[in-house]
């Protein structure tokens, strides 16, 4: 089973039995709100992008992304031996003991988030090396597609975006705290199984590894 955007705000009108206009006004943001708490609940690599960019050459900052949240690794080629080398993260303060000179150039080993828009590069880069960032975002809504549109999540995790979205229905309605607690109860049983797809199963090989094996409840 998957949801086009319309089947899922239609479910969501069937399931909580209301086509009040407000309510279905508001269905969008319910929706939102689901995909919110499965980005900041589990991690799958559909969260996760990869960007290039050139660092400038006595520039000390690096732009983030418009759409980045949170980082897994950076990385640089060294254009003198061609090694590809990864970068650490590190406290913005540990970056400007190590380098409190920034007019000092070298080869760049540590990075750290400067602000909302920037990292914090130390050594300030002697290069113009082409940095790869791979990177934690937020992917588009269902609700910025149109009616027939899908997103990964209303394919792969259909039960977890609709119980996801019917919680937060039932919060707006101030609905029955019984039936909001079994669709929170449904939400987290479904939330289980892309949390051992995305943390275990797609990070693990079962020819190596073996079974990936639920602890029981």
């Amino acid at each position: 089973m998957s949801f086009t955007y319309s089947e899922l705000k239609q479910a969501i009108e069937d399931y909580t039995e209301n086509n009040e206009a407000s309510f279905v006004r508001n269905i969008p943001l319910f929706i939102r709100q689901a995909e919110e708490r499965i980005l900041k609940n589990v991690q799958l690599s559909l969260f996760r992008k990869n960007a290039t960019t050139n660092a400038i050459v006595a520039q000390k900052y690096l732009p983030c992304p418009s759409d980045y949240l949170a980082p897994f690794s950076l990385s640089y080629v060294d254009p003198t031996t061609n090694d590809k080398i990864f970068v650490d993260f590190k406290d913005v303060s540990f970056l400007q003991t190590y380098t409190p000179d920034p007019t000092v150039l070298g080869k760049t080993r540590y990075y750290g988030i400067f602000d909302i828009d920037n990292f914090l590069l130390a050594p300030t880069p002697e290069a113009a090396y082409q940095m790869e960032l791979h990177y934690f975002y937020r992917p588009q809504s269902i609700t910025k597609l149109a009616d027939t549109g899908t997103t990964w999540l209303s394919v792969n995790a259909e039960l977890t975006l609709l119980y996801g979205s019917l919680i937060e229905a039932y919060v707006y309605m101030k609905g029955d705290p019984d039936l909001s607690a079994m669709y929170n109860k449904r939400f987290e049983e479904s939330l289980i199984g892309i949390k051992m797809l995305g943390e275990a199963k797609e990070v693990t090989d079962e020819y190596r590894t073996g079974k990936v094996i639920r602890a029981k409840q």
